[in-house]
């Protein structure tokens, strides 16, 4: 690690330990409807996001060379953002299109979200990419890391978790630092990174669901996205996209239990879209080539098993369940 990304590192660090200070205690999440024990302010939320993105960009390759293909990915984003709920919708929400073949999409705090290119290839409309922006929205509206942050420091202390997130920024080696973390967090190119759970992750699946309906997507896009990574892992290591999320047949589950009650009467008399024609035309066919470098390996991105969240998107976290008691809010 370079002194510029630890020193970066270590900002974020400290920008953890201020929030700590200050815990904001209980609150109810208006997206989810349920109690949530929050480390930082709205504020804070939106300096750790700023003060990631940039190191995250570079890590995954940079963005993608296009002006018009970024303010593609911005305005589907965009138009979700603006279907969240209570004041999420003005928080300072980025998309960007990441020039990686790394099967992934993560979001940071504060509203910063990342689609890689080489999830992007994989799908055929859409609605897929919207499902996939909308999931990564709700890690944002459904405040998870914050409220894991939160929770760890309810459980072990803020000593320990400080203690944790310092041995990831400190260290050379990223995999030494993860093991010095002892799960609280770990480092992709000097940021600070926490996990998510499981319910996180099937939680997010149904709020990036609701958000794409109200704006006229057919949920099933939402479906069609876990039918792909299926696929994509099948007879092979999965995506690095799936190391951090349940497994697509469970989401596929979930996903058309949630379709059947909500939307499935609904899609009777209504019109929903998938706009195959409109992301073949506007965003498959537009895509440059290829940088001609090597993707970077799941060794290289993550320490150890830990998720980016400040935010990644997916992969097996059962052992990382540290929500507030209240379950999940079974409402669309």
């Amino acid at each position: 690690m370079s002194r510029c990304r630890a020193m970066n590192c270590l900002g974020l660090v400290l920008t953890l330990i201020g929030a700590a200070s200050t815990m904001t205690g209980c609150e109810t999440n208006a997206a989810t409807g349920r109690s949530q024990y929050l480390a930082m302010t709205r504020d804070e939320e939106i300096q750790l996001g700023s003060e990631a993105s940039p190191e995250l960009v570079n890590e995954f390759g940079g963005k993608v060379q296009s002006p018009e293909l970024q303010a593609y990915v911005t305005g589907i984003g965009r138009r979700l953002a603006e279907q969240t709920e209570a004041d999420n919708p003005s928080l300072p929400w980025e998309f960007t299109l990441l020039d990686s073949d790394v099967i992934n999409a993560f979001a940071l705090p504060g509203g910063k979200v990342f689609f890689s290119r080489g999830l992007a290839e994989k799908m055929t409309n859409e609605a897929q990419m919207a499902a996939v922006l909308g999931h990564e929205v709700g890690h944002v509206t459904g405040k998870h890391t914050n409220a894991r942050f939160g929770k760890q420091v309810a459980t072990v202390g803020i000593a320990a978790v400080i203690g944790g997130l310092l041995g990831a920024a400190v260290t050379e080696d990223r995999t030494t630092g993860a093991a010095i973390g002892a799960g609280a967090g770990a480092t992709v190119g000097g940021v600070v990174v926490l996990s998510y759970s499981r319910d996180d992750e099937l939680e997010a699946d149904r709020l990036g669901m609701r958000y794409m309906e109200r704006l006229g997507y057919d949920p099933r896009g939402a479906i069609q996205v876990q039918e792909i990574l299926g696929r994509e892992s099948g007879g092979k290591a999965p995506p690095e996209m799936l190391s951090t999320h349940p497994a697509s047949a469970t989401r596929i589950a979930e996903l058309e239990k949630r379709y059947k009650k909500y939307y499935a009467e609904k899609a009777a008399g209504t019109t929903y879209s998938f706009h195959e024609d409109r992301f073949r035309a506007q965003f498959l066919a537009k895509l440059p080539p290829k940088k001609q470098t090597k993707a970077p390996t799941a060794r290289e991105m993550l320490a150890g098993s830990a998720m980016r969240n400040a935010s990644t998107s997916l992969g097996d976290p059962s052992g990382w369940c540290w929500h507030c008691a209240g379950g999940i809010n079974a409402g669309n």
